[in-house]
């Protein structure tokens, strides 16, 4: 009986960077189809809305930056 043999070629932390850029992603969809709903019921509030969601997608995206850097990094 042969035994399989796995290569993985390339880095490593790639592979944990793309792992790391799902919870962002998640996040970043979560605003704003949360904004999304409020419009749909208060629409006169969307500029408050969108200026809190920015701010939101901002930090959120931070988390993938962060995560871009280690992955270079390490």
């Amino acid at each position: 009986m042969e035994l399989l043999e796995i290569n993985i070629d390339g880095s490593l932390n790639m592979i944990g960077y793309a792992i790391a850029t799902i919870a962002p992603a998640l996040g970043v969809a979560w605003i704003f189809s949360s904004v999304i709903n409020g419009t749909a019921r208060q629409p006169e509030a969307r500029g408050a809305m969108m200026s809190t969601a920015f701010i939101g997608f901002a930090v959120v995206e931070a988390l993938a930056i962060i995560a871009i850097a280690l992955a270079f990094v390490l």
